[in-house]
């Protein structure tokens, strides 16, 4: 979307503070979970409701978390004149500090709103995770991204939470009793792969981080191992997905199930372009390449659930 001409709290400038090109991250983990629950029981076996709340409690919790860091960021100055990374509304002026106060405020609402019908199908420990997942999203910026832990943060609740929590939520009611491990093994795998897309934000920006005094693990481990880990992510993410899709559903002589292996080529594409570039605002390139390649990622995985 074209970001001049943006009027103060105008709908083109709340549609720019949501970041929809983040919504993938939200969107794959949840995929895979109910691609998981297809597996194993088919589609005629899955319930379908739960499976659709997750979706979008996961959606609207990830533009929440938007607001949460445009708004907190901003107050803490960390969205200054030298921010190399995609422009913020607060920061911009695009919306003011009050209205983005009742934004973030409205759309918490709304994601418990949205996330409460789930007690129906998952008991009263739904409402410990919903609390769990925005206490944490507010969390991730006013603390746990200043002391490195934000990729802690992301495998739990890109990965292990909504990919396992999908799953048993839209498994049939007779299968509540317990989570596979080939299902664990796919949330962490997730969780590393859209790891990597908070790798690059952190790469890109680690001298701005260490002026600000934010310790991330990119800041603490410096750039050649910010590379190194970018990679790594990736590799054993892919490794990880395979073995949990072929434990989850071995089929003799079935190519699909080793459709992940697709994701490797683009995901090493995007490290020697991040290695290439190393330093300045070119990174916000590899931050794109690398949005798509969690969807790629996520459509693969699904795929080889599904098709195997």
């Amino acid at each position: 979307m074209d970001e001049t001409n943006v009027r103060v709290n105008s709908l083109k400038a709340w549609i720019l503070a949501a970041r929809p090109k983040t919504l993938t991250g939200a969107a794959v983990p949840v995929m895979i979970g109910v691609a998981s629950a297809v597996a194993l029981y088919g589609w005629s076996g899955i319930r379908v409701v739960p499976a659709v709340l997750c979706m979008l409690f996961a959606l609207i919790m990830q533009v929440d978390a938007n607001f949460v860091n445009d708004y907190f960021d901003f107050m803490k100055g960390t969205d200054d004149e030298s921010r190399l990374g995609p422009k913020r509304a607060c920061s911009q002026g695009w919306i003011t500090a009050v209205a983005m106060r009742r934004g973030l405020l409205y759309t918490t609402i709304l994601a418990c709103v949205v996330g409460l019908p789930l007690v129906f199908y998952g008991g009263w420990e739904m409402i410990m995770v919903g609390l769990a997942c925005v206490v944490f999203c507010f969390l991730y910026t006013i603390s746990f991204s200043y002391l490195g832990l934000g990729d802690v943060l992301v495998l739990v609740f890109f990965g292990l939470v909504p990919v396992c929590m999908t799953y048993w939520l839209a498994a049939p009611p007779t299968q509540l009793a317990s989570i596979p491990t080939s299902v664990v093994v796919l949330s962490i795998a997730c969780g590393l792969v859209i790891d990597t897309l908070l790798v690059v934000n952190n790469f890109r920006d680690i001298d701005n981080d260490r002026r600000a005094g934010k310790r991330t693990l990119i800041v603490r481990i410096g750039e050649r191992g910010g590379l190194i880990l970018y990679m790594l992510l990736g590799l054993l993410g892919a490794v990880m997905a395979i073995g949990g899709v072929v434990y989850l559903n071995w089929h003799e002589g079935q190519w699909t199930q080793y459709l992940v292996i697709f994701y490797i080529p683009f995901h090493t594409l995007a490290f020697t372009t991040m290695r290439s570039i190393r330093k300045g605002a070119e990174l916000n390139r590899v931050l794109g390449m690398t949005a798509r390649n969690m969807l790629i990622f996520g459509l693969l995985v699904s795929a080889a659930l599904i098709f195997a």
